[in-house]
């Protein structure tokens, strides 16, 4: 697989070189982030919780994501090729047989103007507000709707940008975070998305999601939606309020409709320069284990407390203390289930 890396990478980089001449725009970017993860309810297995999907190993330091990217602009077309490597990677493309692409898309500018265009490949996720490189998240761990909401999809992406505040995407996609569909009999699966900024520093993004997804048994229905509003207040505070909504019938007969729902505050506080600060309060509830396959009904209350320092404009060094409960004993200890879990994280990331 490193061979293969390597490859593409050097049949990329010729590709650049040959065609300067042409005026081409390449963009080579990175992503580094190490971590050390300790779980206080530690069982003795090497994951910590199945319902999380970074920083998922318990008392060892290792790689959540190392990512490689390179974008080219040529005229009225633009690529994007990106590898990756990490627990984050072993965790989130497990059931993937191409693991070490994180995304590898081919655009097209359909006017002048470059108001519309189409997309086609392995893209980032238009669902929710936290991504794979935590730089720009507000807090280092995800949120648990966007652990289990997709951070990639595959298909065909048409934007439009209708204003200078509002944007319109359609995507056609092989389904729910899936490189590959399952079942070439199934419909393809159908996502929009509006994003609206404000003249005051607030954003508002609705995303949505139909498609043919597994529910245990068969194949049915799921449909999703996605909503949040990100609000810089000022130079030291933002505030990302979010609400995930989901129904997936139980069989094609639809007898059963089965639903999820998760709300989710954020705000950060900049305390200085070189000093961040944030906190987050969470619910999930998806009683039915249509995402969160627990042993029990999954009811979960998360609190979360952050502290970044800011090592460069570049580099962040970040802590958290993350503390879970619930109404069931879904998680467990060496000797016991609980209802409770406490852990601690801490990071080293670095993007160029």
């Amino acid at each position: 697989m490193r061979l293969f890396f390597l490859k593409w990478l050097l049949f990329f980089g010729c590709i650049l070189f040959a065609q300067n001449d042409k005026k081409v725009t390449t963009t080579l970017s990175g992503f580094v982030e190490t971590y050390y993860a300790h779980d206080f309810n530690s069982s003795g297995s090497e994951s910590k919780l199945p319902f999380m999907y970074n920083y998922n190993r318990h008392n060892e330091v290792n790689l959540n994501l190392g990512l490689l990217r390179a974008k080219v602009d040529y005229e009225n077309t633009y690529a994007s090729i990106a590898f990756h490597s990490g627990t984050y990677v072993d965790d989130n493309y497990a059931n993937e047989k191409i693991k070490f692409i994180n995304e590898a898309y081919v655009g097209l500018y359909l006017d002048i103007s470059k108001k519309h265009s189409i997309e086609v490949g392995i893209m980032p996720s238009y669902i929710g507000f936290e991504t794979a490189a935590s730089a720009t998240n507000l807090t280092l761990t995800r949120s648990i709707l966007a652990e289990n909401s997709p951070y990639f999809m595959t298909g065909i992406k048409y934007n439009n940008t209708v204003s200078g505040r509002l944007k319109f995407s359609l995507f056609i996609s092989n389904g729910w975070q899936r490189i590959s569909r399952v079942d070439s009999k199934l419909a393809p699966s159908i996502g929009t998305q509006l994003v609206y900024t404000t003249a005051t520093n607030s954003l508002l993004n609705w995303s949505t999601f139909v498609g043919e997804e597994f529910n245990g048994f068969d194949f049915s229905t799921r449909y999703f939606s996605n909503l949040y509003w990100d609000k810089k207040w000022d130079s030291q505070w933002r505030t990302i309020i979010g609400f995930d909504f989901g129904l997936q019938n139980k069989s094609q007969l639809g007898n059963s409709t089965q639903m999820w729902y998760s709300p989710v505050v954020i705000s950060q506080y900049t305390i200085s320069p070189k000093w961040q600060t944030a906190i987050r309060a969470e619910y999930y509830q998806d009683q039915h284990n249509v995402l969160v396959a627990t042993l029990d009904e999954f009811k979960t209350f998360g609190f979360s407390m952050n502290l970044d320092y800011l090592l460069s404009d570049k580099a962040k060094f970040r802590t958290e203390l993350r503390h879970f409960s619930s109404e069931n004993n879904l998680f467990t200890t060496s000797t016991m289930n609980t209802t409770s879990n406490l852990f601690f994280t801490s990071s080293l990331c670095f993007e160029f």
